[in-house]
């Protein structure tokens, strides 16, 4: 094999404010200083980036240094610290620790014939609850690697929420539904999901306004602590967002797991519909609402979660399901 760090020519990395030697962040050091603290070390895990390069090679290896340890009782270790390789659109293999303070590994990973001869856009998503500290990828010695095939969609979709958004509890980086959404529709994304931690920040709606973004999906009902909160943090965030960057696609989405408190849900529910309206009310025509309650489905809507809250593989793939028509209308697919 010979191996290359991701930082080198011709690897792009999709997904991460900042990437420099041993440091690999969603979000600049300077917004980092501004938010709370579950944000501040959130930011360091790398949900939603991907490392993308065209090679000819048929086999791939990556080597991974992770920032830490570590496990969750209702996430396997594959999806919080682990990486998954895709040759094209598919899905060919994953590597991952197989212990909890295992904080370096690698693999390899072989191309699939039903993913064709020839040259291919290799994508390898990164852990979506722990960070990096390095990433080498290695490809067989006689084959090639060159700049990746350019996104459909180069401006990327970006996604602000909670636990769920950050993409607990995937079993692999690739099965959150923001990183599900980006290969069906050939975007790249953006994930600023922190796990309990999303709770509307003003600075938070000032870099997302700062961003050059094909679209924006609103969706961290789950972490604002009440009700009130929710009120007063949520058409505000949306004015900051909108006053910055006024043609952005702006989609709010309300929690899909209303099931266990149905009262709560709903007055969180209309929260998020009064901001939508009064959008609506100022003529703007780049807003759109998802009702969370539709996100599952309707015939065994428990089985798409591990805890009644966070999804699994099958919740995330039908809150995709649901999110792409919209951003397909949004993005003009």
């Amino acid at each position: 094999m010979k191996y290359y760090n991701i930082l080198e020519n011709p690897i792009k990395i999709h997904g991460l404010a900042v990437t420099e030697p041993g440091k690999f962040h969603r979000l600049p050091d300077d917004v980092i200083g501004t938010v709370n603290d579950g944000v501040t070390g959130l930011a360091k895990h790398t949900a939603g980036a991907c490392v993308r390069f065209n090679t000819d090679s048929k086999t791939v290896e990556v080597k991974v240094k992770l920032i830490g340890g570590g496990m969750m009782g209702h996430m396997p270790l594959s999806g919080m610290s682990g990486v998954d390789i895709y040759f094209g659109d598919m899905y060919c293999g994953s590597v991952y620790p197989n212990a909890a303070d295992v904080t370096e590994y690698s693999g390899t990973v072989n191309k699939f014939k039903q993913a064709g001869d020839g040259i291919c856009t290799v994508t390898v998503n990164l852990p979506l609850y722990n960070g990096v500290k390095d990433v080498t990828i290695g490809i067989s010695d006689e084959a090639n690697i060159y700049e990746p095939t350019p996104y459909r969609i180069e401006k990327p979709i970006l996604f602000y929420g909670s636990s769920i958004t950050q993409g607990g509890c995937a079993s692999r980086p690739g099965n959150a539904y923001p990183a599900l959404l980006s290969r069906w529709l050939d975007t790249a994304h953006i994930n600023l999901g922190f796990s309990g931690s999303a709770r509307g920040e003003e600075s938070i709606a000032r870099y997302i306004g700062s961003l050059d973004l094909s679209a924006f999906i609103m969706d961290y009902d789950h972490n604002a602590p009440s009700v009130e909160h929710l009120k007063e943090t949520h058409y505000k965030f949306y004015r900051i967002v909108r006053g910055l960057n006024p043609m952005l696609p702006i989609i709010f989405v309300s929690k899909p797991d209303p099931d266990n408190s149905l009262v709560l849900s709903d007055r969180r529910r209309e929260v998020i519909y009064n901001t939508y309206g009064e959008a609506l009310k100022t003529a703007d025509k780049y807003v759109n609402f998802i009702d969370g309650a539709k996100l599952f489905g309707d015939k065994d809507r428990l089985s798409c979660t591990v805890d009644t809250c966070h999804p699994n593989d099958l919740g995330f793939f039908r809150m995709a399901e649901v999110m792409a028509g919209t951003l397909r209308d949004v993005l003009g697919l």
